[in-house]
């Protein structure tokens, strides 16, 4: 450890909510060996609890898919060059970034020319598409934390600087839980059916899926009066939306209505219904049966299609895991009240009890202690000649 005469100056950059889990873990876990480490960039509400300083608020850099992208476009590309100024004459020890790949990318390679090292804490989906963006992460990072042991792979095989971490849910969510607390927790028996909709964190998630998913579950309860339904959204904005899209679809449709709580609702659950994302890889560490339904605008799936090779035949965590399909997932046209209803029903009247076997082993493979493992590979590039 070489020694150090002033504090650490550690930059992050956070994009959204799951980032800014990640970053609060790696945070405190940085904190252990640098007591005195300052952090500062861009973070939200847990990292700033565990005590980064943040110079824009995190929701501007939320948001997905190309056409919504354009919309906010000169207001990013203003923070992200202030950004990029205010550590170039402000140098940090490190800068890394985490997720939100085509926002820190472009921040990491002007200060790695710089002379400051940088870390991409998330791959980029690299592996899916747009290949030729690994020599561009080449040359903006001087490291790649990989949350999943396929995405290092890909990495060593072109010769990217990478260290597999593991996953921080994997590590938060035990390896078996309690269903009868869980559902205790939010006024159901131990005889209820249970379906879980998660239409996901973001505006444009719950505007596009929200319809679907509650067709869909006014059809299940249609077939089966005492089911069961459960809606966690993140905020109240959220919860709002839906209940507008809800008043319009199904007014009478039986449902309760969570203030966040997805982690409740997803153990309480006999099957899920979500949105691609985080959310598919929490389900299957809570073990559950699920059929992952995502749509985006027409326009911004036209101009990946048309101006993209994809390499991957899932887009699903659990089946990107795997390596085959053991979770069905349905895109776009595809994710409509039929496919879904059809694929929900079985899961429902069954135990699973081996596509849950299947989930356990995944669990285990990438349980590593992400947090104390990003550390690690943190302090080992900072202590690098």
């Amino acid at each position: 450890m070489k020694e150090q005469t002033k504090p650490l100056r550690i930059a992050l950059v956070a994009g959204e909510l799951s980032g800014d889990i990640l970053g609060e873990g790696l945070i405190k876990a940085l904190k252990v060996r640098f007591p005195d480490a300052i952090f500062e960039g861009i973070a939200g509400p847990r990292m700033q609890a565990a005590g980064c300083t943040t110079l824009f608020d995190m929701d501007e850099l939320s948001v997905m898919g190309l056409v919504e992208v354009l919309g906010r476009l000169p207001r990013l590309l203003k923070i992200r060059k202030q950004l990029v100024q205010h550590f170039i004459d402000n140098p940090p020890d490190v800068f890394i970034g985490i997720d939100a790949p085509d926002f820190n990318l472009r921040v990491e390679k002007p200060l790695k020319e710089a002379g400051i090292k940088t870390i991409q804490y998330v791959s980029p989906s690299v592996w899916a598409w747009r290949e030729k963006r690994i020599h561009k992460i080449s040359a903006a990072t001087n490291l790649v934390l990989a949350l999943l042991p396929f995405e290092k792979a890909f990495y060593d095989k072109h010769n990217v600087p990478c260290t597999f971490v593991g996953h921080t849910l994997a590590d938060d969510i035990a390896l078996e839980h309690d269903q009868s607390k869980a559902r205790n927790a939010l006024g159901l028996s131990d005889s209820d059916k249970v379906l879980a909709l998660l239409p996901g964190s973001r505006g444009s998630e719950v505007g596009l899926l929200s319809d679907t998913y509650i067709q869909t579950a006014a059809k299940l309860q249609a077939e089966n009066p005492a089911l069961k339904i459960v809606v966690p959204l993140v905020n109240e904005k959220r919860k709002t939306q839906f209940c507008d899209i809800l008043e319009k679809t199904a007014p009478h449709l039986k449902l309760q209505l969570l203030d966040g709580q997805s982690n409740l609702a997803m153990q309480a659950a006999d099957a899920i219904l979500l949105a691609s994302g985080t959310a598919t890889l929490e389900g299957m560490l809570y073990k559950k049966p699920m059929v992952v339904g995502y749509k985006i605008k027409p326009m911004s799936y036209w101009i990946f299609k048309t101006l993209f090779t994809f390499n991957i035949k899932y887009f699903s965590l659990p089946n990107l895991l795997a390596d085959e399909e053991l979770v069905p997932e349905y895109l776009q046209t595809e994710c409509n009240v039929d496919n879904l209803t059809n694929a929900l029903t079985p899961m429902l009247n069954s135990d699973n009890s081996e596509l849950k076997a299947r989930f356990l082993a995944i669990h285990k493979e990438i349980r590593l202690n992400a947090n104390e493992q990003a550390a690690t590979a943190v302090a080992e590039l900072l202590n690098a000649d």
